[in-house]
């Protein structure tokens, strides 16, 4: 099992939320891949909804994810609920590292 966490440089959100998504990849066995998205074209191309983005085996942890085409060099806001932070809920990342949705 692979986890990407896409991200730009200086995104303040990527820096916070690497430490919990290696911890919870190591405990699930998967390997962790940093991937920065660089220009408009690689983040249209990539589907990139924002900074950071984490993909379990090619997926986005996001439920909501596969129906977005906002793609682009932006920092994310995850929604879960009426709740909006700038990293996922951790029972997202927990969910996508167990196969099962959040």
């Amino acid at each position: 099992m692979t986890v990407e966490i896409l991200y730009f440089d200086g995104c303040p959100s990527f820096e916070q939320i690497v430490p919990r998504v290696r911890d919870l990849a190591r405990d699930a066995g998967a390997q962790v891949v940093l991937r920065v998205i660089e220009t408009l074209e690689a983040a249209e191309a990539e589907q990139f909804l924002g900074s950071p983005t984490i993909r379990v085996d090619g997926r986005d942890i996001d439920p909501t994810a596969a129906s977005r085409t906002d793609f682009g060099l932006k920092c994310r806001l995850y929604r879960d609920g009426t709740e909006h932070s700038a990293v996922p809920p951790e029972a997202w990342i927990r969910a996508a590292l167990e196969g099962r949705d959040a």
